[in-house]
Formats: C-alpha cells, sequence, structure tokens
C-alpha cells in the first residue's frame, strides 16, 4: 500500500523518465478498479433484490452509472496532466479544478437518478397524490442542480458572496425582462401547494373556453385535453387571474328535470308526486341524505309541470346518465299506472259563431 501511495505521489508531483509506463499503470490501475466496481455493484443488486424495501434497490441503481464513469474520467485527468507535463510542459494546474468538478459532477448525478427512480417508485404504488410527487420530485432537483452550480462557481474560484450581490441587481434586470416566464413559474408553484386540481381531474372555467382533463402539470405551462382530443397549452400564469371549476371532486351529481302531464289528468297529480317521491327516496342509486324535492312547479301552456330535484351518489359521468335514465322511466311508469300520460305541445282553436250577411 506504501508502496503504492509513493508511486501515486510521483506521477502528481512533475515530470517524469518514465511517464509512459505511469500511463500504462494508470490505464490498468483503472481497468483493475472498474472491474472490482461491477463485481461490488453486482453483489450489492443481488443483496439488494433479497431485501423486502425497494429504497435499497433506487439507492444501488442510482450509484452505479456515476462512478462508473468516474473510476473512469478521474484516471484519465491525471493521464492529461502527465501528458501536458511532460510532453509540452504546459501549466497543469487547472487539472486539480477539473477534478473537484468531476466529483460535484459525480454527486449531482446521483442525486438526480435517486430522485427519478424515486418519483417512479412512489407513482408506480399508486398510493399517492401524482401532482404532488412531481412537485416535491421536481423542487428536489431543482435544489440539487442549485448546489452543484454554487459548488463548481466556489471551485473555479469566483466569490459567492460577490455574485449573490451582483445577483441582486442582476436578478432585478432578468426578473423585469423575463416578468411572463416568472409568473408562469410562480403559477405553477401554485397550482402545486395549492391544488385546485391535478392530473387526471376534469377542469373547466367559465371565464374561459376551456375545458378538459388535466394531463400535465409543468413549471410554465399546463396541458389540458378537451373532450374532442385537442391539447390545450395553457401558460400556468393564467390560472392565477380565472376562476376554475374542479368537477371531479364533486360528492354527488344532480338531476334537476321538468316533467308536464296532461291537463285533463290534474286529478292524479297529487299520487304521481308522492309516488315519484317515494320511488327516489327508495332508490339504490339516489342520495336521500342530500336535497330531494318533487313538487308541483307551474301551470304551462299544455301541461301541468311538476319538477323533481335530487342527487345521484355517483360522480361517474357515464353511470350518472345510466341512473337519470332508469329515474326517469321509473316516472314515466308511475305517470302511467295512474292511468296518466306525458303531455305534448297542443293548441286550442275556438271558433265564436256570428252572422253572415250578403249584400246583392
Amino acid at each position: 500500500m506504501e508502496h503504492l501511495y509513493s508511486w501515486w505521489q510521483t506521477i502528481q508531483s512533475g515530470p517524469s523518465s518514465d511517464w509512459i509506463n505511469d500511463i500504462i499503470l494508470l490505464t490498468g490501475f483503472s481497468l483493475l478498479c472498474w472491474f472490482g466496481w461491477k463485481i461490488i455493484i453486482t453483489r450489492l443488486y443481488i443483496l439488494a433484490k433479497k431485501t423486502k424495501t425497494g429504497w435499497d434497490d433506487l439507492l444501488v441503481n442510482a450509484v452505479s452509472t456515476p462512478i462508473s464513469v468516474l473510476i473512469w474520467l478521474w484516471p484519465a485527468s491525471v493521464t492529461v496532466k502527465i501528458l501536458l507535463t511532460n510532453l509540452v510542459n504546459f501549466p497543469t494546474e487547472w487539472i486539480t479544478t477539473v477534478q473537484q468538478i468531476l466529483l460535484i459532477f459525480a454527486f449531482i448525478w446521483v442525486t438526480i437518478r435517486l430522485t427519478i427512480h424515486a418519483e417512479n417508485q412512489v407513482l408506480s404504488s399508486g398510493k399517492r397524490d401524482e401532482t404532488t410527487v412531481h412537485a416535491i420530485a421536481k423542487i428536489s432537483r431543482l435544489i440539487f442542480i442549485a448546489i452543484g452550480v454554487l459548488s463548481v462557481m466556489q471551485s473555479l474560484g469566483l466569490s459567492l458572496s460577490g455574485l449573490l450581490t451582483f445577483g441582486g441587481v442582476g436578478g432585478l434586470i432578468v426578473g423585469l425582462a423575463a416578468k411572463d416566464l416568472l409568473s408562469n413559474f410562480f403559477g405553477g408553484l401554485m397550482i402545486y401547494f395549492d391544488r385546485p386540481f391535478k392530473v387526471g381531474d376534469w377542469v373547466r372555467s367559465p371565464d374561459r373556453k376551456i375545458e378538459g382533463t388535466v394531463e400535465r402539470i409543468g413549471w410554465r405551462m399546463t396541458i389540458i385535453r378537451t373532450f374532442d382530443k385537442r391539447p390545450l397549452y395553457i401558460p400556468n400564469s393564467v390560472f392565477s387571474n380565472i376562476v376554475v371549476e374542479n368537477p371531479s371532486r364533486m360528492s354527488n351529481r344532480r338531476i334537476n328535470e321538468t316533467i308536464g302531464i296532461r291537463y285533463e289528468d290534474v286529478a292524479s297529480i297529487n299520487a304521481i308526486i308522492d309516488d315519484v317521491k317515494s320511488m327516489l327516496e327508495s332508490h339504490p342509486e339516489i342520495d336521500a341524505s342530500q336535497t330531494l324535492i318533487v313538487n308541483f312547479d307551474a301551470f304551462g301552456p299544455s301541461s301541468l309541470n311538476f319538477f323533481i330535484y335530487t342527487f345521484t351518489k355517483t360522480v361517474n359521468w357515464v353511470k350518472f346518465h345510466e341512473v337519470k335514465q332508469d329515474v326517469l322511466l321509473l316516472v314515466l311508469a308511475i305517470i302511467h299506472k295512474h292511468n296518466a300520460d306525458v303531455a305534448f305541445p297542443t293548441q286550442t282553436l275556438k271558433i265564436e259563431p256570428h252572422s253572415m250577411h250578403c249584400n246583392v
């Protein structure tokens, strides 16, 4: 081990008369480390598969490729240093900075891969809200990237305090120049944290011609697929200024129908209304705990009108119409049971008798 450390210090110190052998040994050492890492990572994969939790699999998968790349790039930077030192006598102090950047890059790569795998793992379980998971994952990646950028700047010798001071003035300039981009960004944050809707929800706006299913919520825009399958690309800032209705979160769906019977069936109207109300109260798909009204409502031009106001238990659009169809057919059967019928538009023409005179 001491001999290996002494050799490493020698190739790092400066020009060497045996630099070609140093490069060959360095390449062989890299190959040996790479084979060793492959054996270790394969063993870790096997051990991770045996455990009940999936998080160790994610960690092993996240570090596998970045460390493999680092095993080759780090000795490659040393090889470049040897070549520059012995062939062209070129300054090599910047190699150390490159090596620091490689370490930072490997760390950021691992964390980003870990957040991506964790995001997919959580979404595949189906136990968490998709929009919230996407938001947390994006914010985590943004934080790690920002840490990486600041670390690289510090490695390059930039003063972070001076950079932050400049950033205060520069941020104001950039903010004015990119106010629409920033408003969309903060509009996206508002959607993620206020959660007026999530991916998969049916939304619509009475202020704009927006209605459809949410497909994706990005940092700049939200994609909504209309019911005729056209995509709408809506900047997130729009949602800060409009009313958004989310029918997907309704607790019930409403049946609100007006039905007219003939004027000659006036004697049966009370019995019809009582039977319809009893039918609705006992219907298995009607939520009797909600408002339920069946009342004679108005004298129509050609009918006696009563209305039905009730709520279904289901919020599914297709099943709601099936329940509504069943209710209306039962109402029609009740009307016929009382020897009555649904009215249709009619007109009565009354001709007044009058005397006719004929002049010759």
